[in-house]
């Protein structure tokens, strides 16, 4: 049976400006030439170059996304982006439920499923977010917190094509300190089970992404594990050479 074609998402989070953009053109220019090998590269920047970055990456195999997306299609909704006006400004993916969402906005696992919904009624692929705490992972808490986040967060009827589960070890963002191999192996193997039981046969098809201080250097190792299929890379991802320096690792 063969795996999931591998995707690796840069996060740009609340960095990036116009002049952010030759990054953005290195790291095209790079998955154009076939640096990415068999992986679909993606880069999520904010909201404000959403567009622009789009625009660069028309007619190259880089995938643009964002980061958010409100549940609704239109209203008042001072400051929220619908999945309906990043699919318009050239978007093809969406993060959902991002553990920094989930803390600094209170996002619950109905809040998150929601927009996982909007996006994909929108025709954008929901990247969903879900992971421990330290608290929770000392607690021997770590397998059933991320069970509640898929059960929760996750509807059954969504399609497998247009999903994509990130785990993020919450500890492990920005820290850079990350999970040993063995551990991220058994949360992959959790997921999976957790998919192939909501999706059944189609739950073996959806890429399940590591996230949390993925790095060139441990990208490799990362990467090899079974059931990862790819990364959702944050601050590595701002740097051309270093987003390529992980992407690479599937040539």
């Amino acid at each position: 049976m063969a795996a999931p074609r591998p995707l690796v998402a840069g996060n740009w989070k609340m960095n990036g400006l116009k002049a952010s953009l030759g990054e953005l053109e290195a790291i095209r220019d790079a998955v154009k030439a076939g640096g990415a090998g068999r992986a679909e590269a993606a880069l999520c920047p904010p909201f404000t170059l959403v567009a622009a970055v789009a625009a660069a990456a028309e007619g190259s195999p880089l995938a643009i996304g964002a980061q958010d997306c409100h549940a609704k299609v239109s209203g008042a909704h001072t400051g929220d982006i619908s999945a309906q006006m990043l699919k318009d400004s050239g978007a093809t993916y969406v993060i959902t439920g991002h553990s920094e969402r989930r803390a600094d906005h209170g996002e619950t696992d109905a809040i998150v499923r929601a927009k996982a919904a909007a996006a994909i009624k929108a025709g954008l692929t929901a990247i969903v977010c879900v992971g421990e705490t330290k608290d929770e992972r000392v607690g021997g808490k770590a397998l059933d917190v991320v069970s509640g986040q898929i059960e929760g967060s996750l509807d059954p009827d969504f399609p497998a094509t247009n999903l994509v589960v990130a785990y993020e070890p919450v500890w492990a963002i920005g820290t850079g300190l990350t999970p040993t191999a063995a551990d991220v192996a058994e949360m992959h193997a959790h997921i999976r089970a957790k998919l192939e039981k909501t999706y059944g046969r189609k739950g073996v098809d959806i890429r399940i992404l590591y996230g949390g201080s993925v790095k060139p250097e441990n990208a490799a190792e990362l990467m090899g594990v079974k059931n990862v299929d790819g990364a959702l890379v944050g601050g590595a991802s701002l740097k051309a050479k270093d987003f390529m320096g992980i992407a690479g690792v599937y040539k």
